[in-house]
């Protein structure tokens, strides 16, 4: 099999003076009476092309004069080396093969958002973009490398779903041969019931949310790492976390500085985050700090994009808020004696907000038990067969053989990523988003 070449390949010295030749599309084009400027794009770089009239065949000139944007050749010439080009080589074309001269292209950089909806299909080729998708795939990578280096096990949890893992409300619901399912929210109650055998275990799927929010961190189908650990408590939750987000970020950093410096990512300031330790506090101290600054919020109130902006705009790095009232949060987090329960949000600075929710979970049989009945939990029923059984007893089977203390967490990628990359919506975190209002094309 042929070796394909990359213009990355051809970014060196030795090879200046050589001919050498690459495919791509076309990035830019700039014609003059007697040359011929054309940028190529592959999935790695941009290297100029000059066509010069003398120089080639007339109908080598006569193929390059056709070529719109996006159109695909592959170009053969002679690599020279200067400083004027955008990536500091260029080929001094000889021959063109020709795939597509391609048609006027639709996107010409000013579209509003509307357009750029209809033509999202030809939008994602655009350097940033392509730039943010492999900044998200070293962040993946190295996020699951941390947690198998660290013997955590992946596994495979389903999508279509019986139950609710939080808000039976914002379910999105299904046809499963005539009967009700939903499409996941989360995988956790299935993570917690694979610790019993694997112990450690973290899985990657995408999770469903059908509330109304619209904002630029609110999606209604995203991308879900979890994780969920045997004998952890709150504590050593908070310590993986921390651990495996800077190593990811770290080696982020190590891998796509071309690609963060494109989007103007301060490095030195993920840097910071890397190297600081990252602050932890309490929901009623997070709540005290929003009071002292003049923000109208009670105790028991929920933090919302314009709370935790204000409180994250004077740390540089991430804060865990801790212990929030029972009240506000799931069933199956621990609940401790003064009304809370153990479990934190993961805030992002400079205004992202949270990207992790984390809790120890309720562990005790009988406690757990009283609140499912207590958020009503106990009166939703399937059907197995010919019997109908309660939606959440195998859940609450999990407490009566051999259960143990256990916590774990929920990233939302997309929201790690808009940050890491400093992102202003998240739309752009992905190449076909799902938003409310049309946002289903194609």
């Amino acid at each position: 099999m042929m070796k394909t070449i990359f213009i990355n390949d051809l970014l060196k010295d030795e090879l200046v003076g050589k001919e050498v030749s690459v495919k791509g599309w076309v990035y830019r084009k700039r014609e003059f009476k007697d040359k011929i400027f054309i940028v190529l794009r592959d999935s790695t770089n941009i290297i100029q092309a000059i066509v010069r009239k003398e120089d080639v065949p007339r109908e080598v000139w006569e193929k390059a004069l056709e070529f719109q944007i996006e159109g695909s050749l592959e170009v053969k010439g002679i690599l020279k080396k200067d400083p004027r080009a955008p990536t500091g080589y260029e080929i001094a074309v000889k021959d063109i093969v020709v795939y597509d001269y391609g048609q006027p292209f639709p996107i010409k950089g000013d579209e509003d958002i509307d357009t750029i909806q209809k033509l999202r299909h030809l939008w994602i080729r655009n350097r940033r973009f392509t730039a943010t998708m492999k900044i998200k795939h070293s962040l993946l990578k190295h996020l699951r490398n941390w947690f198998i280096d660290g013997g955590w096990w992946e596994i495979h949890p389903p999508i279509l779903v019986g139950n609710a893992a939080e808000e039976t409300t914002t379910l999105f619901e299904v046809n499963y041969f005539g009967k009700k399912a939903y499409l996941s929210q989360s995988a956790q109650l299935y993570l917690e019931a694979l610790i019993y055998s694997l112990e450690k275990v973290f899985s990657l799927t995408p999770s469903f949310r059908a509330e109304k929010s619209r904002t630029r961190r609110h999606l209604h189908e995203y991308w879900h790492f979890e994780i969920e650990a045997a004998w952890y408590h709150l504590e050593d939750l908070i310590k993986v976390t921390e651990e495996s987000l800077k190593y990811a970020i770290e080696k982020t950093i190590e891998e796509r500085k071309i690609e963060l410096n494109m989007l103007g990512r301060d490095i030195s300031y993920l840097k910071k985050v890397i190297e600081e330790p990252w602050i932890s506090m309490k929901y009623k101290e997070a709540i005290d700090i929003l009071q002292s600054k003049g923000v109208n919020i009670e105790y028991g109130q929920d933090l919302g994009a314009d709370e935790e902006r204000e409180l994250t705009k004077d740390f540089e790095v991430p804060i865990f808020i801790t212990y929030y009232p029972r009240e506000m949060k799931a069933f199956y987090m621990y609940e401790i004696g003064d009304g809370t329960v153990k479990n934190f949000d993961l805030l992002a600075p400079e205004g992202y907000g949270e990207i992790i929710g984390g809790s120890e979970r309720e562990w005790r049989y009988n406690i757990l038990k009283k609140k499912i009945e207590e958020w009503g939990l106990n009166k939703l029923k399937v059907i197995i067969g010919d019997m109908e059984v309660g939606a959440y007893d195998w859940y609450l089977d999990l407490r009566k053989y051999g259960s143990i203390p256990h916590s774990g967490w929920g990233l939302g990628l997309e929201r790690l990523l808009m940050w890491v990359a400093k992102l202003g919506h998240i739309r752009d975190t992905l190449p076909f988003p799902r938003l409310r209002e049309g946002w289903l094309y194609p």
